[in-house]
């Protein structure tokens, strides 16, 4: 398994009772755009033509989702994030009302790096006050990015929330502090988004991840 899976507590050797499922596990219903673990997911393949010399995330070919991951962040509002066989790449799926109820946006994302932080001060300079994650602006590979949550003038903190998720393997918990930035790409309603997420699982394990990801259309993919 990959580092994804790693991280997810899959290979934990100490798993708590709390933090992984009975293999027999039901997984979620289906959820908005008739997403659910075990569906393929197809991209509209005219993406990587329009998407051209527009932003650095790479547009798969035909995936498979393995795991579900559900953000409840209050209000009738929610977050479903699908994570591939392929774990190079995850969509997410911003919802209000029911969790497959009215489709806000959908947003592709590569993931980029995890970095496993072993230390108080590791994290402090990869992701705390000493880092540059959190500040107005953000500038990536030379492109800038400008911050989507908070409004201070300097360094911001970061905002946490709980994701719940569940594969055919097991069940468990992901607490997240994260912080996003975006930019206009020049294609209407497609900014590309720049994510910080420091993770903490249920073993206590701190990994920083981060993900460049893409707005889509509903009209953009499939499920299959």
């Amino acid at each position: 398994m990959g580092w994804f899976k790693q991280l997810m507590g899959l290979e934990a050797p100490n798993a708590t009772a709390d933090s992984k499922a009975p293999a027999n596990q039901a997984l979620p219903v289906t959820g908005p755009l008739g997403l659910a673990p075990g569906k393929g997911l197809m991209f509209d393949t005219s993406l990587k033509l329009l998407l051209d010399e527009k932003t650095s995330v790479v547009i798969p070919g035909s995936q498979e989702i393995w795991a579900n991951g559900t953000v409840d962040l209050g209000q009738s509002t929610w977050l479903s994030r699908y994570y591939m066989n392929d774990e190079d790449y995850w969509l997410q799926v911003h919802t209000t009302g029911d969790i497959a109820g009215q489709v806000e946006s959908v947003i592709l994302f590569n993931y980029l790096s995890n970095v496993t932080v072993s230390s108080e001060a590791e994290l402090r300079r990869l992701a705390g006050p000493q880092s540059l994650i959190g500040l107005p602006t953000y500038t990536h590979d030379g492109v800038e990015f400008f911050r989507e949550w908070g409004s201070e003038d300097g360094q911001t903190e970061l905002v946490a929330m709980s994701e719940q998720i569940v594969s055919p393997e097991a069940a468990y918990s992901i607490e997240h502090r994260s912080m996003l930035y975006a930019r206009d790409t020049g294609l209407t309603d497609r900014r590309e988004f720049l994510l910080f997420s420091v993770e903490e699982d249920a073993e206590g394990t701190i990994s920083l991840s981060t993900s460049l990801g893409i707005s889509l259309y509903t009209t953009d993919l499939t499920a299959l």
